[in-house]
């Protein structure tokens, strides 16, 4: 799917997020990238291949700095 050069990180990579934005809709909160993968504003992923990538939220547990004092 990527023409340009450099070519951008395939899917299964693990830098696969530093693929360029191909289709931006940030009013539905999706963005296509030109690795194939569908990227979502809550993190999650749908793979060119099917494959569902669950988003990779933080919680304040994991974060002690976001927990209210």
């Amino acid at each position: 799917m990527c023409t340009h050069r450099p070519p951008c990180p395939i899917a299964d990579s693990p830098d696969h997020h530093a693929a360029v934005i191909v289709s931006a809709h940030p009013e539905q909160g999706w963005y296509l990238l030109c690795n194939g993968t569908i990227a979502f504003d809550d993190t999650g992923e749908l793979l060119p291949d099917g494959r569902i990538v669950s988003p990779q939220r933080t919680t304040p547990a994991a974060r002690p700095e976001l927990v209210a004092a």
